[in-house]
C-alpha cells in the first residue's frame, strides 16, 4: 500500500469535483517512548513468551497445553477435557464475554490498546519498521524516493524478518493442536503433512495480511467490538480524552502575541503517534482503541514546556464536565452498571471452578444392543445385553466396577468383580448381561439402575455415580 492512493471522483452539474471515495492512507506512526509504551511492551513480552514458549512445555510425558483435535482431548497441565465437556467451554466463553463486558464499563477499550493480538502483532510489525527503516519522517522519506539498491536492500530485509515472524507464528499456532516437538522436525525436515503445511501457511499468511498490510484498517473496518462498545460505555467509563479547557486556544506563544495561548502548542505529536491516525483532539472516536501512545507523547511535551503532565489523559466525561474530580474516578467503580457485570462474572467464574472441580472423569454410555431386545440364557432367566462405553479423561489410571439394581434377582455378567483398568485417556467399550428371573422381569420394559464405582491409581479415595436404562422382559 501506498502512503497515498488514487481517489476516485465524479464531476456534478455545476462543474463541481466531488470525492465520492477517499482510499485508505498507509499510516507512519512514530514511535512512542513512556510509561504507558512500557506497559504495552510489557504485556506484549507476556502474551506472546505464552504463545510462543507454553506449547515446549512439558507435563506428565505430553505437551502441558494441547489441543489434540484428532483425538478430540484438550489437555491443560493437569485438566483433560473431551467433548463431552462442551459445557464447560461454554463456560469459558461466558466468562470471556462477561469479563469483557465488565472491563470495557470500567476502562473502555484498554484491551485493544494493549492485549488484542490485532495490536500486539501490528505492534511487533512497527517494531520491524522502525529498526530497518527508522523512525516516522525516515519512512515518510524512503516510501517516496525511487526503487534503488538502497532502498531494495532495505526492504528485502524487512520482509525477510516479516516473513520470519509470520512463519514461525503459523508454525506454533500448529503446535498447539499437534505436539510442536513433531511439528517443527517434520516441517523442516519436508515431512509434514499436507494439512499440517496448510494450516501453518494460512495463519501466517493472516498474521502478514492483518498485521503488516491491514494494520489499523482491521481495527476500523472490520472489528465488531468498535461498533458495540459504546452500548457498554457510560460517562463514568475511563476514556482517553483531551483537555480542551486547558489546552484550548492551541498555538505556540510568540513574542509580541498577546493572545490568550492554551497549553497545547501544535505540535501534532499525539497525532503522529496514534497507530490509527486520529487526532484525539477532536474527542472521543470510535476508532480509538486506547493504546495511550498520544498520552505518553503529549506528557514529554509538558515536561519539556515545563508544564504539568495530563493535557491528555485517562480520565471519564464526569471528570470532563465537573461532575468530580479524577481523585474520585475510582469510586465510580461500584456503579450499578460495573458491580452488575461484576456480580454476573463472579459467579460464572465460581460455577466453573466448582464444576471443573467435581465432574466425574470416568464416564460411561450404556448402549442397549437392539439386535436382540431379550433372549433366555441356559439357567431360564431373561437377559438383555448392553454395551459399556467407558472413557477415562483423568491422566492416571482408572479401575472401575459396576453393579445393577431396579429387578429382583437381577444380576450382572460380562465385567470382572475386581473391576476394568482404564489407562489414562483411554476409551473401552465392554458387553455386558443383565439377567433376571421371569417372575420379575414381565412382559414390557422395566427401569434398572447402572452402578459405577471407580478409583485412580495411587489414591484410596472412591468415587461413585449411577445411570439409568431399560430392561426388556420377555413373554
Amino acid at each position: 500500500m501506498s502512503d497515498t492512493e488514487n481517489k476516485p471522483q465524479t464531476n456534478n452539474t455545476s462543474g463541481e469535483v466531488v470525492e465520492l471515495y477517499q482510499g485508505a492512507k498507509r499510516i507512519h506512526p512514530k514511535k512512542a517512548t513512556g510509561r504507558f509504551a512500557n506497559l504495552r511492551i510489557a504485556v506484549l513480552i507476556i502474551t506472546q513468551a505464552v504463545f510462543y514458549l507454553l506449547p515446549w512445555v512439558s507435563y506428565n510425558g505430553r505437551q502441558a497445553v494441547w489441543f489434540d483435535a484428532l483425538g478430540r482431548h484438550f489437555y491443560i497441565f493437569g485438566l483433560a477435557l473431551e467433548p463431552a465437556d462442551l459445557l464447560y467451554l461454554t463456560g469459558l466463553l461466558i466468562i470471556s464475554a462477561f469479563g469483557l463486558f465488565w472491563w470495557t464499563t470500567i476502562a473502555g477499550r484498554l484491551w485493544c490498546g494493549y492485549a488484542c493480538p490485532q495490536t500486539v502483532y501490528t505492534e511487533i510489525m512497527l517494531w520491524i519498521d522502525h529498526f530497518v527503516e527508522g523512525d516516522r519522517n525516515q519512512r515518510l522519506k524512503l516510501e517516496k524516493e525511487p526503487w534503488n539498491a538502497r532502498k531494495i536492500r532495505i526492504k528485502t530485509i524487512k520482509y525477510i524478518l516479516i516473513f520470519i515472524v509470520a512463519a514461525w507464528t503459523g508454525i506454533t499456532f500448529v503446535g498447539w493442536f499437534v505436539p510442536i516437538r513433531q511439528v517443527v522436525p517434520a516441517i523442516f525436515s519436508g515431512t509434514a503433512s499436507f494439512g499440517v503445511l496448510g494450516v501453518a501457511f494460512v495463519y501466517g499468511f493472516m498474521t502478514w495480511l492483518m498485521a503488516h498490510i491491514m494494520r489499523g484498517q482491521v481495527c476500523l473496518h472490520m472489528c465488531p467490538y468498535a461498533r458495540f462498545q459504546s452500548a457498554m460505555f457510560d460517562h463514568n467509563t475511563l476514556i482517553i480524552s483531551y483537555d480542551a479547557e486547558r489546552g484550548e486556544p492551541r498555538g505556540k506563544k510568540k513574542k509580541g502575541d498577546d493572545a490568550p495561548k492554551g497549553a497545547c502548542v501544535d505540535c501534532s505529536l499525539c497525532v503522529q503517534v496514534c497507530p490509527v491516525g486520529i487526532d484525539i483532539r477532536d474527542g472521543l472516536q470510535y476508532q480509538c482503541i486506547g493504546c495511550a501512545a498520544c498520552i505518553d507523547a503529549c506528557d514529554e511535551v509538558m515536561e519539556k514546556l515545563k508544564q504539568p503532565r495530563g493535557l491528555v489523559r485517562y480520565t471519564t466525561e464526569a471528570v470532563l464536565n465537573h461532575e468530580y474530580t479524577d481523585a474520585d474516578i475510582k469510586r465510580q467503580l461500584l456503579r450499578p452498571k460495573v458491580t452488575g457485570y461484576g456480580t454476573v462474572l463472579f459467579i460464572a467464574i465460581i460455577a466453573w471452578i466448582v464444576g471443573i472441580s467435581t465432574r466425574d472423569t470416568m464416564r460411561v454410555d450404556i448402549i442397549k444392543d437392539r439386535g436382540v431386545m431379550v433372549r433366555e440364557n441356559r439357567l431360564g432367566q431373561f437377559e438383555n445385553s448392553y454395551n459399556l462405553h467407558i472413557n477415562n479423561s483423568s491422566e492416571l489410571p482408572q479401575t472401575i466396577t459396576a453393579s445393577v439394581n431396579g429387578l429382583e434377582t437381577i444380576t450382572l455378567s460380562g465385567l470382572p468383580k475386581e473391576g476394568v483398568v482404564v489407562q489414562a485417556g483411554e476409551v473401552l467399550n465392554i458387553p455386558v448381561q443383565v439377567a433376571a428371573e421371569p417372575d420379575y422381569a414381565t412382559k414390557g420394559s422395566h427401569d434398572i439402575q447402572f452402578t459405577f464405582t471407580y478409583q485412580q491409581q495411587g489414591s484410596t479415595e472412591t468415587r461413585q455415580f449411577t445411570k439409568k436404562t431399560i430392561f426388556i422382559g420377555g413373554e
